[in-house]
């Protein structure tokens, strides 16, 4: 499985680089604190599946990379090889990038 990091995605960011990001975290997670990506919660993403490009690079996050880690490797199945998970989630970011994004 191909990851990024928080620091990758934050140059990709301030590139404004052609990307996908996308959230599968539940939403009462996205309403405390997110970085911009598109909510498809982790039980929707295969009745989403369309939403999801496959000519550009996709970034899925949830909170740790957990979540994220698993619904790539069941896109993956499906024929998808532009996915990458990012690195720790959410927390990550929190951690290293934006340090007033409060996690629950």
């Amino acid at each position: 499985m191909q990851e990024i990091t928080v620091q990758e995605l934050k140059s990709m960011m301030d590139k404004k680089e052609n990307f996908q990001l996308i959230d599968i975290r539940e939403e009462h997670e996205y309403e405390v604190a997110q970085i911009g990506g598109e909510l498809i919660p982790m039980g929707e993403v295969m009745d989403n599946i369309d939403k999801i490009s496959r000519d550009k690079k996709v970034i899925i996050h949830c909170r740790s990379g957990k979540r994220s880690a698993a619904i790539i490797q069941t896109l993956e199945q499906q024929g998808f090889k532009n996915l990458y998970n990012l690195k720790g989630g959410i927390l990550a970011w929190a951690e290293e990038i934006d340090t007033s994004l409060v996690v629950e």
